[in-house]
């Protein structure tokens, strides 16, 4: 089928894409000399401006589709996870940001140097390569599914790989503009357009129901088929298949924000670019708390779809017997089947430049914070012990490194595109919602990086050798709670049904393990004293 979007709609399309790509030819201008000007914006960022940058990051594609598919298939628990976030926030501004200001550091695995090597340093800069590969492709593969329904108005396999190729060209020649700083302001822009349009969305399928705010709520206390209350909020059941319980947001979902917002380059590199430790603190802070407003708008947008396509019987006494149809697509690509299909001319392009605008913030945030990484932990150290076994050699200009930072965009380009297109088969393997597949995947290098991380900062344990062995003993936890490895091993049949949060809760408890076995670390240093006060 043909794409419903008329001649009005694309002009709105392309005026946005005129607006942020002449937004990066801007920033472009402003020259980048140096490592600390590409990848932290040389400290000078607001922190209202890394905030939603934050948000963005962390947001994006996988909210924008997600948030409305967890309401439209369930209730609001998914909400009560921002106790998490806040929580999480809290101890990472308490016990990191303030240690990775006063080390000056590019990446936050620089900090392991100290304690454990350079050994140690690069295994964690491995293992974030790996993990941020694995959920930034999860993400651009949720995106793509969005955009191939713009263009193509199917999710077909080449729809989507072809959506993943338009994304990762778009997304690349943005990041490589500016650096950081241009995907800071990018990510801000592309906020306020993302958020606007799912306001405008939620105003409209509100018009569209012509039904009172308290049938609306009764509606959603009692759905059928069997009576299931929409509305709730917290969720005190010991059901560990559901990812969103009061226990599993206390524990796994905080943990996988401590490990967003303190391990993971994507998030840190941003709060990194302020002036100080108390902004990038503020920034980290304000993030969670704002975020809170606008999950609630996405997951309400969901639960309203629901009246609009699951209950003809309220529709048909509200719009005096004319039945809304029913909705006949895929249940994840609802909200995108929304705007195609019901909303007016105009506002459907907006509403489509939402999500491209939520597409690309998804990928500029990954591909600048990778490749900080790769140049900042493994490169030039790399350069620079070449240097230091030829005498004489001329020293490497800050240009060149910069230079290859923009060669590591383009590698990870790549990969997060591969990973796309593995991710449309993996996550139809799995069945999961969209949002719960986003988050699931990021398990994987968390639950290696957040038991090395405790290790080093509350213990005195742990060496070289035991952290590259937890790093991998926490990435293999947890993929051997996969589904379909449970099934092609056939190991015990329970784990099937285990939520992401307590699959990486066990896994950050077996790297614990794993790390502390090694003997204790040397502290050569009053810096090292400062990873345990």
């Amino acid at each position: 089928m043909s794409t419903p979007l008329t001649f009005i709609d694309w002009s709105v399309i392309a005026l946005y894409f005129a607006a942020v790509i002449g937004g990066g030819v801007a920033l472009s201008r402003r020259p980048t000399r140096s490592m600390g000007d590409y990848f932290l914006g040389g400290n000078q960022m607001s922190a209202w401006l890394v905030m939603f940058s934050v948000i963005a990051t962390t947001q994006s594609a996988a909210t924008f589709l997600g948030g409305p598919d967890q309401g439209f298939r369930g209730d609001y628990t998914y909400l009560s996870a921002s106790i998490a976030g806040i929580l999480a926030a809290l101890c990472a501004t308490r016990f990191l940001i303030g240690r990775f200001y006063e080390l000056k550091v590019t990446t936050v695995y620089e900090l392991l140097a100290i304690r454990y090597g350079e050994a140690a340093k690069r295994a964690t800069g491995a293992m974030y390569l790996v993990g941020r590969v694995f959920a930034s492709g999860a993400r651009v593969y949720i995106a793509a599914t969005a955009v191939a329904m713009m263009l193509f108005f199917n999710i077909e396999p080449r729809s989507v790989i072809l959506a993943v190729g338009v994304i990762t060209l778009f997304s690349l020649g943005l990041t490589l503009m500016g650096g950081v700083r241009s995907v800071i302001w990018s990510d801000f822009g592309q906020f306020i357009v993302y958020f606007g349009a799912a306001l405008i969305a939620l105003v409209s399928i509100w018009s569209q129901l012509s039904l009172t705010p308290g049938e609306m709520v009764a509606a959603l206390r009692e759905a059928p088929p069997d009576g299931t209350n929409k509305l709730t909020l917290f969720d005190f059941s010991f059901d560990f298949s559901k990812p969103f319980t009061i226990w599993a947001i206390v524990t796994g979902l905080f943990l996988l924000n401590l490990g967003n917002f303190g391990l993971d380059q994507d998030t840190t590199q941003r709060l990194l670019t302020c002036r100080d430790a108390k902004a990038g603190g503020r920034a980290m802070i304000g993030s969670s708390l704002v975020a809170i407003p606008i999950v609630f708008v996405f997951v309400t947008i969901g639960q309203l779809l629901h009246l609009l396509y699951d209950r003809p019987e309220l529709m048909a006494s509200a719009n005096g017997g004319e039945l809304v149809p029913e909705f006949n697509g895929e249940s994840i690509t609802v909200f995108m089947s929304y705007i195609l299909t019901e909303m007016p001319t105009g506002v459907r392009g907006l509403a489509t430049a939402g999500i491209v605008a939520a597409a690309i913030s998804t990928m500029t945030s990954g591909l600048s914070a990778m490749s900080s990484v790769l140049v900042s932990d493994f490169y030039r150290p790399w350069k620079e012990a070449i240097a230091a076994q030829q005498p004489g050699a001329p020293e490497t200009s800050p240009e060149h490194y910069v230079f290859a930072g923009r060669l590591g965009m383009l590698l990870f380009a790549v990969l997060l595109a591969a990973m796309a297109v593995l991710c449309f088969y993996w996550q139809r393997y799995t069945d999961m919602a969209l949002l719960e597949f986003a988050l699931a995947v990021m398990a994987f290098a968390y639950a290696g990086l957040l038991g090395v991380f405790f290790t080093a900062v509350f213990t005195r344990r742990g060496s070289s050798l035991s952290v590259i062995a937890a790093l991998v003993a926490g990435f293999v936890t947890i993929l051997l709670q996969q589904r379909y490895i449970v099934d092609s091993l056939g190991l015990w049949p329970p784990l099937q049904s285990l939520s992401f949060p307590w699959q990486l809760l066990i896994g950050v408890g077996v790297s614990i393990a794993v790390c502390m076995a090694g003997k204790q670390a040397a502290r050569p240093g009053n810096e090292a004293r400062d990873l345990d006060h």
